[in-house]
């Protein structure tokens, strides 16, 4: 199995940096992990609905140029379906039970992602309601695919 992990900007934080690592060192005997960065596109704060519609479009493309044709694809989305930590391991032991043996995350940039990404998606799953930052959600992400990896083998992992 290989979980691809598509995210909008470069991560600048070395607290991200190293938590980011420690994840994806742990994951290593679970899975093959790869994360991709793309590049953010380059906008002043006010922007109008157009303006910000061609950002996510261009953001979009660079996103989709990434997407091998057989994954499934899950956008991270603050209004895609909220699960537990328990619910996507049972998510990702399916997929994977049922012949998905490549699963890829996108991580949109500040300004979501584009109707072309939400279309290829074939899942939009949220964290939370709330937003965060989204170099942030690389490591939440990183850390509840491990939890679930963990839930699916019945080992220990705290609560």
């Amino acid at each position: 199995m290989k979980i691809t992990i598509l995210s909008v900007g470069k991560l600048k934080e070395k607290y991200l940096k190293m938590g980011i690592e420690e994840y994806t060192k742990r994951l290593k005997g679970y899975t093959k992990v790869e994360l991709i960065e793309v590049a953010d596109e380059k906008a002043p704060e006010n922007l109008s609905e157009a303006e910000m519609k061609e950002v996510k479009q261009k953001e979009g493309e660079r996103i989709l140029a990434h997407v091998h044709p057989d994954s499934y694809v899950i956008t991270l989305e603050i209004q895609g379906k909220l699960l537990s930590s328990e619910q996507l391991a049972k998510k990702i032991d399916e997929l994977t039970t049922y012949g998905n043996s490549h699963l890829t995350f996108i991580i949109g940039g500040s300004l979501g992602i584009s109707e072309e990404v939400q279309k290829r998606s074939n899942f939009a799953l949220s964290f939370s309601r709330m937003t965060f930052p989204h170099q942030l959600m690389r490591l939440i992400l990183l850390e509840q695919i491990y939890r679930a990896f963990r839930i699916n083998r019945n080992e220990p992992y705290h609560k």
